[in-house]
């Protein structure tokens, strides 16, 4: 199923990857410190940003053999991301931990039910390359007359901490300090063609979404 992973809603982002966009992160373990003397703080973390795909994040169900206003039968909505990453400076490898909602809505309330909904979770690197795949499902339960249940999802990625790190050359021409006068000091150097790649190329994300069919895809895109 191709998804369009280049846009989505991003949770847990880089902070301050401009130097006119002021790190509102907290500091810790971070490898990314563009000097006060240039006016701005900006601070990038290897953990990953955590997102869901544009398209990916509702799924709605159709009635077999229904083609009436009663056609849908039930709706669902990844809601409520949460991303917790360990970066402990001593270990080699940084594992995300993304904890997620499922929130359905049934049109028919007869019964009990159990609907598995199944669900992606992807590593990607530098917005293109998918490092990593596993699909599970999210089960929820409905009660007989109830028409709202939730269930919950939880995703993994386990990156590699020196991809995931700026190479020491271009950390020291980001930190270096530039004073008024110099000739590159009204220049951004996150803006540098050869920064931005290297950036890019460290720069892992984790994102989920619904596993979805061809004809799921093709309605949500419509809408």
């Amino acid at each position: 199923m191709p998804v369009p992973f280049h846009r989505f809603a991003r949770i847990g982002a880089v902070c301050g990857l401009s130097l006119l966009a002021l790190a509102a992160c907290s500091k810790d373990h971070g490898e990314l410190v563009v000097d006060d003397t240039v006016g701005v703080t900006a601070l990038r973390t290897p953990c990953p940003i955590v997102g869901v795909p544009e398209v990916t994040g509702d799924v709605t169900l159709m009635a077999p053999g229904r083609l009436d206003s009663r056609a849908i039968d039930t709706v669902a909505t990844i809601t409520n991301v949460r991303k917790a990453c360990d970066n402990a400076l001593h270990l080699p490898k940084l594992t995300a931990r993304v904890d997620f909602d499922v929130l359905a809505r049934r049109n028919d309330t007869h019964g009990a039910r159990h609907i598995d909904f199944p669900y992606f979770s992807v590593v990607e690197r530098g917005g293109s390359t998918i490092v990593a795949k596993h699909v599970g499902t999210v089960g929820v339960d409905f009660a007989d007359g109830q028409d709202r249940a939730s269930g919950h999802g939880v995703a993994i990625g386990v990156i590699d901490r020196e991809e995931a790190t700026l190479p020491t050359a271009i950390r020291a021409r980001l930190n270096r300090k530039r004073k008024p006068g110099d000739t590159d000091a009204a220049v951004d150097p996150l803006s540098l063609p050869d920064v931005k790649a290297a950036l890019s190329k460290a720069t892992f994300e984790l994102l989920v979404g619904f596993q979805l069919t061809d004809q799921q895809l093709a309605y949500n895109a419509r809408r």
